[in-house]
């Protein structure tokens, strides 16, 4: 029996809502077929009160093992250091995670908010929220750089906002059958099983990116989402065209452009009216372009492509 620990801090539930869908596999198939005993859950557990902090404690003195340790949302220092604006249980929220964090076999971030910080530590960031193990880009975050669970792995950080519900699961399955040792981290700490390729990587508008054949509405079944609507699948690590939502679609095939909310800039350009989808650019040429691509190359293959487009390219393929 492997113990899950589920907490939340800044957070909107959204991870939550996100991980109850989960398909393959269920959170049901968690606890039936893979040996996991969900501890407690802000949606789940049942103990309220003292009942509550008693588990909180038996976990932090280690009188029931804690496994894996799961947190959501942003860790909230706010004010002056104190964590006070986010209390839970009697304690600020970010005592608990500093005892828990040292009781865990393991730690997994889930969501833009526990990883990076999310929207809440966005600047002017007034309630001094980071991730776990990272604010943005820089190490470091609530726990340290240094910081290694009792599995002598950093916090696993699964990004998204939402994080896709599968990425959850079957994380928590691979801690739970002895197996996390086969997942590699990147420089993020994020397992490259998900996200070592681009969103872009399955997109149905492939053909329409490579022929520069692009669309200024959403919702529309063809043209490529970057070159007006801001999409950002060609720069953004997930596998969300390839393992599909709800194993149905994605943004990208339902007509809206990727955010980026797997990337610790996430949101980009703070969300200022105007920015978010409208593809910026100079001259022509977007000011962020796909990872590898030059400014000079792209005006170039820009021309080559247009002017080599076929007819089809323009065609909606999505027949019924």
């Amino acid at each position: 029996m492997v113990n899950v620990l589920w907490l939340q801090g800044g957070a909107c539930s959204g991870n939550t809502m996100s991980f109850l869908n989960a398909e393959e596999p269920s959170a049901c198939d968690l606890v039936t077929d893979f040996g996991i005993n969900i501890l407690w859950h802000p949606s789940l557990g049942v103990e309220l009160g003292d009942n509550l902090q008693k588990l909180l404690w038996d976990c932090v003195e280690g009188r029931i093992s804690l496994d894996i340790l799961v947190f959501e949302g942003s860790v909230i220092n706010a004010p002056n250091g104190t964590g006070t604006w986010n209390r839970f249980a009697h304690r600020p929220m970010k005592d608990w995670l500093a005892d828990l964090s040292k009781a865990a076999s393991f730690v997994v971030a889930v969501g833009d908010c526990a990883t990076w910080g999310g929207i809440p530590a966005m600047a002017p960031n007034p309630s001094d929220s980071t991730g776990l193990q990272f604010l943005k880009r820089k190490e470091g975050g609530f726990l340290g750089k240094d910081y290694r669970s009792k599995g002598g792995l950093p916090v696993i950080n699964i990004p998204g906002c939402p994080a896709h519900p599968d990425w959850i699961t079957q994380i928590l399955v691979a801690i739970a059958t002895g197996r996390i040792a086969d997942i590699t981290l990147d420089e993020l700490n994020r397992p490259q099983t998900f996200f070592k390729s681009f969103t872009q990587t399955g997109c149905t508008r492939n053909v329409h990116f490579a022929y520069k054949a692009s669309t200024s509405e959403f919702g529309q079944r063809k043209g490529c989402l970057f070159y007006d609507l801001g999409c950002r699948g060609p720069m953004t690590h997930s596998s969300c065209n390839r393992i599909l939502w709800n194993r149905v679609s994605s943004k990208t095939r339902a007509g809206m452009p990727c955010l980026g909310c797997t990337e610790p800039e996430f949101p980009f350009h703070d969300l200022k009216p105007g920015t978010v989808f409208k593809t910026q650019t100079v001259m022509g040429v977007p000011k962020e372009l796909p990872t590898g691509v030059n400014k000079k190359d792209y005006a170039l293959l820009t021309v080559v492509a247009k002017d080599a487009t076929p007819d089809w390219a323009e065609e909606d393929i999505f027949t019924v």
